[in-house]
């Protein structure tokens, strides 16, 4: 009898531990990695959860329920509003990220290569980095006025400076086992930046285009917050303005829509193109 009683512990021990916490854990943690996209969904599902549940307490008065923000969200591309105003937001954006990412590319490189341009534009780059922006962005106002040209300089003094040093650092510390042996196979100097140098700092550099674009985004808000009352920026100011707090949210949460939509897009062309590696592990 005790050795049946001591067989049944043997047979149903490891049953009861694979329905344990552990082994439930476990079982999600795989989930998760084998489809990366199930834990998105539910970490963003909680935060909605938690949003709604702060909404209905509510911690203020002028915090929206998550059901309030996305029904307003609706009735603002129904109506064209949302639409409109992202009409009058991307064109500075759009121009701005240009000119910053053909020059902070070009500057960034040229740095990378030249002791005497690294020497001559890098301080100014830095201070312009680590300078306060939202300080510096009115000035604007008094030089371009309040039209599309303020609106583009805004964009190109926070993006510019991120993308040429990234440019900048990705090419100084390209790999020197490469640089040494395309030197080694009697390659130019010429060679040496387009066959090995470029083509190595590529993925930085690239990173850089794409934090140069979520520093863009800051700058067209800023400036459409402080210097002239269009686009998003007014659409956010004149909620406030009325009271209409879900209206408002809903501004800003299609901002971080935008903008984690473009640079996932972004990061799937540098992966396709770029890093087919990646890609492939």
């Amino acid at each position: 009898m005790m050795a049946s009683t001591q067989a049944d512990t043997r047979v149903n021990g490891p049953a009861r531990a694979v329905h344990s916490p552990a082994g439930l854990s476990l079982g999600l943690g795989r989930l998760f990695l084998r489809y990366p996209i199930l834990s998105r969904v539910v970490s963003l599902g909680l935060f909605f959860l938690a949003w709604e549940i702060a909404g209905r307490v509510p911690i203020s008065y002028a915090f929206p329920t998550f059901f309030d923000t996305a029904y307003a969200f609706g009735t603002m591309i129904a109506d064209g509003s949302l639409i409109s105003a992202y009409g009058s937001t991307l064109q500075p954006l759009v121009i701005g990220i240009a000119i910053s990412g053909v020059v902070g590319i070009v500057l960034g490189i040229v740095m990378g290569l030249s002791r005497m341009a690294e020497w001559l534009v890098a301080p100014l780059f830095i201070v312009l980095q680590s300078a306060p922006m939202a300080a510096l962005i009115p000035l604007i106002t008094f030089v371009y006025g309040i039209g599309l040209a303020a609106k583009t300089l805004a964009v190109i003094m926070l993006a510019l400076p991120v993308i040429v040093l990234n440019g900048y650092k990705a090419v100084r510390n390209a790999n020197p086992s490469l640089v040494a042996m395309c030197y080694s196979f009697q390659g130019t100097r010429l060679q040496q930046i387009t066959k090995v140098i470029i083509p190595d700092a590529s993925p930085v550099i690239f990173a850089g285009l794409r934090l140069g674009l979520a520093a863009g985004f800051i700058g067209v808000i800023l400036a459409e917050l402080l210097i002239t009352p269009t686009g998003i920026g007014d659409l956010i100011t004149y909620h406030r303005s009325v009271a209409n707090y879900a209206e408002m949210y809903a501004a800003v949460v299609s901002i971080i829509l935008v903008s984690t939509v473009t640079l996932a897009a972004l990061e799937a062309f540098e992966v396709r193109v770029l890093r087919p590696e990646k890609r492939r592990g």
